[in-house]
């Protein structure tokens, strides 16, 4: 770089690279031919439907253009994260101008045939997205959701001291709850070990078609609200580029040099004594739809809602404005930016950072800077001894906590636990032998496991933020999951969605990285939620993410510790796939040795011969079951209609891979239909106990030969009750499942025994409402080897 990054000619140079980014910006919405306006305009040339937006796009081409420059100036591994929704052409233009587009896609080449390329294919049929997207450079977070721009950054800057997360927060964005609640992302951000967010707030006044809150909040209560946040705030503002220019030239090396200087005091000491500093966030108001047009049809565009989408009605079809469209362009003086072939001049291309230092190059937008596996325990040194099935009784996730605190130990710098305020509610305590809580506020003698350093956050009551601190943290190549009340997971679904969405279309493209896998641990389950009763009640994600494409869905229902283990042990090194496993917090008898377990969760699903008694015959009855309690109760009528009907051949499966049940038409995980009939035969009844809601089983069986099913799964129904009585309220319990599968065997021969279960079930129904506890039939319920 020849030209001083301090002096005008700089700034000069730099305001000519916006005005390029602003020209493709906008021709990217309107144009498929004509590049660069070098005849008259025909209406060839304009997109028949233009669709794109433009209310954000120039002023986060000036914030872009301005990160180069302090990238250059201060030799920064900086990214840029994309919040205000679909601003696409931003990362696609920028990324064009610096050349890294055209490395990815040689067809869209640095000249006039490029140019047509790029503006064509932009929202257009069999192109590319009008939002930040995985087939955009630089990109590692989708602009259809909004909410999530600085909890992914944040993620994102976890173990990697050395770079800046600028995080453009659209002033729409800010409004949402997510994006409201992560301004408590500095909270968990440790100065020494973990980087740097720079939240960029870019308030431009209006949304699709009202005022923005914030923008609206004088610069004074801006202060007030951000100091008391624990924020430094910088306001750049205005409406003349001459002027913004090295206004905002200045604040950047302020905020750059403030951020180094945090960084530099707290790293001459320990992480464990860092505090939370100050960090700076900059808030920059210039008007929506800047440089585009003033005024349309007497009402005003530019700074009003109403420069949010396509500002002026040009289209193919309506081309009797199409002069005001070229005005428009031509103001950027494309002939002063192109040259003869269409190339970016010299003069402006040098301004661009080089290799990876620039912001779509950057390698931590493309599956992490050093991403390396988990170097993971031998989780059979933990294992329940099961040598008795169902004699030693333990918490599921008591023992794989013991798992986890050694998954930490062995991945110190890029393994994390993340949650809502629930780590210890969910019975992962030893992980705390060997970590804390991150926590940058100050620390009281009454806290328990709090520190500035530690591989556990969730010290904030928001399942958005631990989500998304999870989501930025594997998609920047490192591991974790996240636990949380089964119920409560819903509140995220939709994130989830994207994150799927986000890897099915990163999938298709052969240049992006995979991704570590996004592992969820539902604990605190539907059946048995017998403290907070039915609000805490819905086991529908895995209905939510089972309707998801199915290469990148795994669905595991452990039913003890030895099972969750080997399924933890899978999920965490599997790679370009959602994790979803459903576990048991509480008290449960163990069932199945290391070899079942692993067996289990190799193939997904395995008869258990000690809890069968067909032999090798055709069974009387198929049982099977799919989650911890679904097990446990399975297991329990199994030995009430062995007791009562010894003769009946009983063939026991236990399901952990829910999904391999599908059919290899709908996923290519499913087992055949001969491995199927062999387990589930083809006409035999099949009483099977589910986790969650029946008619996910039942689209399972439509299209297999067996229909002669029975599924008790969870109802809708609830309250705060007994454990078990969580269970009789579905019909899931095992004085149900034994009725109806003496039922489906015997028919009306076993009236006797149909009465005998309604009994015992109103003798449950009554002792309940009289002691406040279980019966002791199923209390003091064991398991009894059938083959006795």
């Amino acid at each position: 770089m020849t030209v001083n990054v301090d002096s005008k000619e700089y700034l000069d140079r730099l305001n000519a690279w916006w005005r390029a980014a602003n020209y493709i910006s906008v021709a990217q919405i309107y144009l498929k031919d004509n590049p660069l306006l070098k005849r008259s305009i025909q209406k060839e040339d304009i997109k028949s439907h233009p669709i794109g937006h433009w209310g954000t796009i120039a002023g986060q081409n000036f914030i872009y253009a301005h990160l180069n420059r302090v990238i250059n100036k201060y030799d920064l591994n900086m990214f840029y994260i994309e919040g205000p929704g679909h601003g696409g052409q931003v990362m696609v233009s920028n990324s064009y101008l610096d050349g890294s587009y055209s490395e990815i896609y040689p067809e869209v080449t640095q000249d006039e045939a490029g140019l047509k390329r790029l503006f064509k294919m932009f929202s257009f049929p069999g192109g590319i997205a009008s939002h930040a997207a995985p087939e955009t450079p630089g990109s590692i977070h989708e602009g259809g959701e909004l909410g999530y721009s600085i909890s992914h950054a944040t993620g994102a800057i976890l173990d990697n001291p050395d770079v800046i997360a600028a995080t453009v927060v659209g002033d729409g964005e800010s409004e949402t709850g997510p994006l409201a609640g992560s301004w408590f992302s500095n909270v968990f951000i440790n100065p020494v070990n973990d980087g740097a967010v720079l939240p960029i707030l870019y308030l431009n006044g209006g949304k699709i078609s009202n005022p923005t809150i914030l923008s609206r909040k004088s610069n004074e209560d801006l202060v007030k609200y951000f100091e008391g946040m624990g924020w430094k705030p910088y306001f750049v503002e205005g409406t003349d580029p001459e002027k913004v220019h090295p206004i905002m030239a200045e604040t950047l090396d302020k905020v750059i040099e403030e951020i180094k200087a945090i960084q530099t005091k707290a790293r001459q000491g320990k992480a464990e004594d860092a505090t939370m500093p100050q960090w700076p966030v900059i808030i920059f108001r210039t008007p929506k739809g800047w440089t585009g047009p003033e005024a349309w049809d007497g009402e005003k565009i530019e700074g009003t809602f109403r420069a949010h989408q396509v500002p002026i009605p040009v289209d193919a079809d309506h081309m009797e404005h199409a002069d005001k469209l070229v005005d428009w362009l031509k103001s950027y003086h494309p002939e002063e930016l192109f040259d003869e072939n269409g190339t970016l001049i010299e003069s402006i291309r040098e301004l661009s950072p080089k290799g990876s230092k620039r912001m779509s190059s950057n390698p931590i937008t493309n599956g992490g800077i050093d991403p390396k596996p988990l170097n993971m325990p031998d989780w059979r040194e933990l294992a329940v001894d099961t040598s008795h099935p169902g004699a030693v009784t333990a918490q599921d996730m008591i023992v794989f906590g013991g798992h986890a605190r050694d998954i930490i130990k062995n991945n110190p710098d890029n393994f994390r636990i993340f949650g809502p305020d629930e780590t210890k509610s969910n019975r992962l305590n030893k992980v705390f032998e060997v970590t804390n809580r991150q926590w940058l506020e100050p620390k009281l003698s009454s806290d328990e496991w709090q520190s500035s350093v530690g591989r556990v956050i969730d010290g904030q009551l928001s399942e958005h933020q631990a989500e998304g601190f999870l989501e930025g943290y594997v998609l920047t190549g490192r591991h974790g999951f996240f636990a949380s009340y089964e119920s409560f997971l819903r509140v995220v679904d939709s994130m989830l969605t994207q994150h799927f969405k986000w890897m099915r279309k990163a999938s298709d493209q052969p240049w992006r990285k995979h991704y570590p896998s996004l592992n969820l641990i539902s604990t605190s389950t539907v059946f048995q939620q017998d403290h907070n009763g039915y609000t805490h009640q819905d086991p529908g994600i895995l209905s939510h993410l089972a309707e998801k494409k199915p290469e990148f869905i795994r669905e595991y229902l452990p039913a003890d510790a030895n099972t969750l283990m080997a399924v933890m042990d899978k999920a965490l090194q599997e790679e370009q796939v959602i994790n979803l496993i459903v576990s048991s917090k509480h008290p449960r008898p163990q069932f199945y040795s290391v070899e079942e377990a692993e067996e289990l969760v190799d193939k997904g699903l395995k008869v258990i011969d000690w809890a069968s008694t067909d032999g090798d015959n055709e069974p009387d009855i198929v049982i099977a079951a799919a989650g911890t309690e679904p097990n446990l109760e399975a297991l329990a009528a199994v030995s009430i209609l062995h007791k009562h009907y010894p003769e009946m051949k009983i063939r026991f499966i236990n399901v952990v891979d829910i999904l391999k049940l599908r059919h290899p038409d709908n996923d290519p995980r499913g087992l055949s239909d001969e491995a199927f009939d062999d387990l589930f035969t083809k006409d035999k009844p099949i009483v099977f106990a589910f986790h969650g809601y029946e008619n996910m089983i039942r689209d399972f069986f439509f299209d297999r030969h067996n229909h002669n099913l029975y599924i008790h799964g969870y109802r809708e129904n609830g309250d705060i009750t007994t454990p078990f009585d969580m269970r009789v309220y579905s019909e899931m319990d095992r004085f149900h499942l034994a009725q109806a599968a003496a039922n489906a065997a015997y028919g009306e021969k076993a009236a006797d025994f149909s009465e005998e279960m309604d009994e015992i079930l109103q003798r449950h129904h009554d002792y309940i409402r009289a002691e406040g506890k279980d019966l002791v039939d199923v209390t003091d319920w064991t398991w009894e080897d059938l083959k006795k």
